[in-house]
């Protein structure tokens, strides 16, 4: 019974050793804001070198306004994830989200959306950043 229990303890001792050797990201925080025709959309991100998180919300004029949660990967100046959200005060949805960094700006980008693994994202070769919906600058949030 002891020997269990003392190798059961060794086990649980390594593992927590393993762990707490992990190197933990630094996240910054920026708040993007973009205005295209009457719509606004607003971008409260935290981003490490590696990955991204944080609330993209876009208000539609006189129409309502999708909130939710962005996060994802980021390679090279290109932010790659998705946009989970209410739709207009209906219901969930996922979208894929990709943003490029360019000038200290964010660029929205667009393409085909399909399925892989049953999580929505971008057909290949389909993204582009021209002609974006919004380009977002940072704000000093008050």
């Amino acid at each position: 019974m002891f020997q269990k229990f003392l190798i059961v303890s060794l086990l649980f001792v390594f593992l927590i050793s393993c762990n707490s050797k992990e190197k933990k990201d630094k996240y910054n925080h920026a708040f993007y804001r973009a205005v295209s025709g009457s719509d606004t959309a607003t971008l409260d991100i935290s981003i490490s070198d590696k990955r991204f998180y944080g609330r993209y919300e876009i208000s539609y004029y006189k129409t309502g306004k999708d909130s939710g949660d962005v996060r994802g990967d980021i390679k090279g100046n290109t932010l790659t994830g998705d946009f989970h959200y209410i739709s207009n005060g209906g219901s969930w949805k996922r979208v894929p989200l990709a943003l490029l960094k360019k000038e200290n700006k964010l660029v929205l980008g667009n393409g085909v959306i399909g399925t892989f693994m049953n999580l929505p994202c971008f057909i290949q070769g389909t993204l582009s950043f021209n002609e974006p919906k919004f380009v977002f600058e940072e704000v000093k949030k008050e």
